[in-house]
């Protein structure tokens, strides 16, 4: 996955994020169906920023990005911020 790619996963996620909140207040999910694929979608965005980030780090490091690899969730969950 390219960084162009990595990006278009992050820009489709997140407006999943937005129609799904839109949909909680038009009343058309409940919120219970809300905050469970609000957590899926923000452990997504985390693994595909934290990739994005690695593959900028290895070009500036200058080395190859493509050798990259998206993390488990639950390492990238445990970050501290």
């Amino acid at each position: 996955m390219d960084d162009k790619q990595i990006l278009r996963q992050i820009s489709e996620l997140v407006d999943e994020e937005h129609g799904l909140r839109n949909r909680a207040q038009a009343g058309q999910i409940d919120s219970t169906e809300e905050h469970e694929r609000l957590a899926q979608l923000e452990a997504a965005l985390d693994q595909c920023w934290d990739l994005l980030r690695r593959r900028r780090a290895a070009r500036e490091f200058g080395t190859d990005p493509g050798t990259a690899q998206a993390r488990p969730v639950n390492e990238v969950e445990g970050y501290l911020q």
